[in-house]
């Protein structure tokens, strides 16, 4: 198996790392070190999720008819190893990653114009609850 990237997946890590230099303060770096949860507080990543979402590129699972980004699993891995290597502070799962997905599939027309924008943007900030007792 040939692990090696391509010449334009390697033109797409360096874009990556440049977005992320531009976009990566000091101050939204500290602030993910210091979480202690799996995903950033929502006034650590509001900046973040602008500027993926600027850029096209705060859903990349989705489908590109509603806003994902297209790419191939090779740049989707690249995009989080820098990611994951530069410390960025990552978006609340429950948003991007569980509710937009079942808006996607099962939402009306209406509901997918409404909600699925103001996920990508960080307008809206998702969480999930539970009414099962001890949960």
């Amino acid at each position: 198996m040939d692990l090696t990237f391509s010449t334009e997946e390697r033109a797409f890590e360096s874009e990556v790392r440049a977005f992320i230099a531009q976009h990566l303060t000091p101050e939204m770096k500290r602030a993910q070190a210091l979480t202690p949860s799996v995903f950033s507080e929502p006034d650590v990543v509001v900046s973040w999720q602008k500027a993926l979402h600027e850029k096209g590129w705060a859903a990349p699972g989705w489908p590109t008819e509603y806003g994902g980004t297209g790419w191939t699993p090779a740049q989707r891995w690249i995009f989080e190893a820098e990611c994951a290597r530069a410390g960025v502070p990552t978006l609340s799962p429950m948003g991007v990653k569980m509710v937009g997905p079942v808006i996607i599939g099962f939402g009306t027309p209406a509901q997918k114009n409404y909600y699925l924008p103001r996920i990508l943007s960080g307008e809206d900030y998702w969480c999930q609850g539970y009414s099962e007792p001890g949960s």
